[in-house]
Order: structure tokens, then sequence, then C-alpha cells
């Protein structure tokens, strides 16, 4: 009975090791995808001059989860009639945030950009949304060297913080 309690011991704190690095290694991944997105985001207001809602829509058929259900949440929004786009921005951020391996900082990223959605002209949104990929391209390069240096660490931790615990419970 022990060993099978010392086996499921190990098997969690080595899944939980693993689920970290997991989520060390989303990270730059959908930085990535949600800089593509906003690229692409871009592409359509400035040069397709596509309304948000539609753009939206759009982008969240063309990009992969989990990125996308942040621009589905947004047109749905938008559509059902929130009071501005700011407001629908902050809704779908919340709604969907935690479904990402993103971060704090990226968060107040795409605060700060969805403080200006519908607020200026096309050159001035085009400045923000340029604005809005520097920071995420710096975030991105953070991300990278976090996943660098703590990946391998964090599953070599999990299996070691259970061999820790059940050590000392024999």
């Amino acid at each position: 009975m022990k060993w099978l309690g010392a086996i499921l011991i190990l098997s969690a704190c080595t899944w939980a090791g693993f689920a970290f690095a997991r989520r060390l290694s989303d990270r730059p991944r959908q930085l990535r995808m949600l800089v593509s997105a906003l690229q692409s985001f871009e592409a359509e207001m400035m040069y397709g001059l596509t309304p948000l809602m539609e753009a939206s829509l759009k982008l969240s058929r063309q990009i992969p989860k989990p990125i996308s259900y942040m621009f589905a949440q947004f047109a749905y929004y938008l559509q059902k009639g929130e009071e501005s786009a700011e407001k629908a921005w902050d809704a779908c951020l919340s709604d969907t945030w935690p479904l990402t391996a993103l971060q704090q900082n990226e968060l107040e990223v795409m605060k700060q950009f969805g403080a200006t959605l519908g607020q200026h002209d096309r050159i001035q949104q085009q400045k923000q949304i340029r604005l809005a990929l520097s920071h995420l391209a710096r975030e991105e390069q953070d991300a990278k060297e976090s996943q660098k240096r703590f990946e391998s660490m964090a599953k070599s931790l999990g299996f070691l913080t259970g061999m820790l615990v059940i050590v000392l419970m024999i």
C-alpha cells in the first residue's frame, strides 16, 4: 500500500512540474499568435476598412485557440451593444485571459490597447496597434528567456519534490 501511495505522490508531483513547464512553453507561442492577430487586425482596419466587430469575427476564425476566443468574445460584446469598444475589450479580456498562458504584463499592454480602440482616427489607431506590437514583442523575448531558463528546471523540480515527499514519509 505504501508503494502505491509513493507512486501516486511521485506521479502527481511530476505531473505538476510538467504542467508548469508546459505553461512556460505555451506563453511565447501564444504571444506570437497575439502579435500575428494584432497585425491582421491592423490590416483589416487600415486597408480593408473593416468595422471592429467584423474584423474581430474574421480574426477569431483565422487564429488558433485560445487567442481566437478573445476576438470572438470582443465581437460578441460589440454585437450585444456594449457601451464602448473599450468596455467590450475589457470584458472580453476578463472572460478569456484565464484561458491563456499569458501573464499580467501582457494583460496591461492589451488593456492599454483596448483603451484606445475606436477613439482615434485610422492613423492614430495604427500607431496604437504598433505600440502594442512593440510591447508584446519585448514580452515575447522575455517569455523565451524564461522558458529557456526555467522549463527543464520545472520538470526536474516536480520529480524531485515528489521524491522528497516520499523520502520524508518513509
